[in-house]
C-alpha cells in the first residue's frame, strides 16, 4: 500500500540544515497496525505529515497504492487526503459551534456529498464508535474519550484506506485512553490500516509493528 525510499526531509534554519528525517526507508502493507515510537523531536510528526500528503521530502519517493506521491499535482494531493487518509489528532480539533453529527458530515460536505447521504453515513459512523445516544451534542457536552471518538468517527467517515492517528490517547484519561484504544483496534481489525505516533509504549504495543525513531532515522523496528 507505501512504500518510502531514501526519504530525507531537510528545512534552512538561518545558516545551518537541519535534517527532520534522514534516509527513511519503510513500506506499510494493507491492514497494517503500525505504531511510531521515539522521542520529542525524532522526526514521527514529520513521517507523519508526509505520509497524510500534508508536507514534501527533500528527496526520496513516497508511492501510495502504486502512485508517486511526489509527481501529483497539488489539486490531486488534496484530493487524495480527502477521500483515502483519515487523521486522528490528539486535541481532537472538532468545531465547537456543531453537533457530533455536524462535525462527522464535515469532510463530506467540503467532498460534495450530498445532504441525506452525509447525514445517513455520518449516524452510522457515529453508531460504529457507540455514539448513538450524543449524535445532537456538542463538543463542549461531551467528554474527551467521546469527542476523540467523534473525532475517529469522522476520519473514517470518507472509508479512507490509511488512518493516521497523532498521539491520539495523549489528551485522555487512563480509562478513556483504553476505550479509544479499543476502538482502534476493532478497526484495524476489520481491515483498516492504522499509522499512530505515540510516546505510550502501552499504546504501541498494542500495534502488530513498530518503529522507532531517533534524530529524524529509523532506528529500531518490530
Amino acid at each position: 500500500m507505501i512504500a518510502l525510499r531514501d526519504l530525507w526531509r531537510t528545512y534552512h534554519v538561518g545558516d545551518s540544515d537541519v535534517h527532520a528525517m534522514r534516509d527513511v526507508t519503510l513500506e506499510i502493507a494493507k491492514g497494517d497496525y503500525l505504531a511510531v515510537m521515539g522521542p520529542s523531536g525524532s522526526g514521527k510528526s514529520t513521517l507523519l505529515n508526509i505520509l497524510g500528503c500534508l508536507d514534501r521530502p527533500t528527496s526520496g519517493s513516497y508511492t501510495f497504492n502504486g502512485r508517486d506521491v511526489g509527481e501529483i499535482s497539488d489539486t490531486d494531493r488534496t484530493k487524495l487526503r480527502q477521500t483515502e487518509i483519515g487523521f486522528v489528532f490528539q486535541f481532537f480539533h472538532l468545531l465547537p459551534r456543531l453537533t457530533a453529527q455536524g462535525n462527522v458530515e464535515l469532510p463530506m460536505l467540503f467532498a460534495g456529498v450530498a445532504r441525506a447521504e452525509r447525514r445517513r453515513r455520518a449516524l452510522d459512523a457515529l453508531e460504529a464508535v457507540g455514539l448513538t445516544d450524543r449524535v445532537h451534542h456538542r463538543p463542549d457536552q461531551l467528554s474527551g474519550g467521546q469527542c476523540q471518538r467523534v473525532a475517529i468517527a469522522r476520519a473514517v467517515v470518507m472509508e479512507p484506506g490509511l488512518l493516521l492517528a497523532d498521539e491520539p490517547t495523549g489528551n485522555l484519561d487512563r480509562a478513556a485512553a483504553v476505550e479509544v484504544m479499543e476502538l482502534l483496534d476493532a478497526m484495524n481489525a476489520d481491515g483498516q490500516t492504522v499509522v499512530l505516533v505515540t510516546h505510550d509504549p502501552e499504546v504501541g504495543a498494542r500495534a502488530r509493528s513498530a518503529v522507532r525513531m531517533d534524530d529524524g532515522e529509523i532506528v529500531e523496528r518490530r
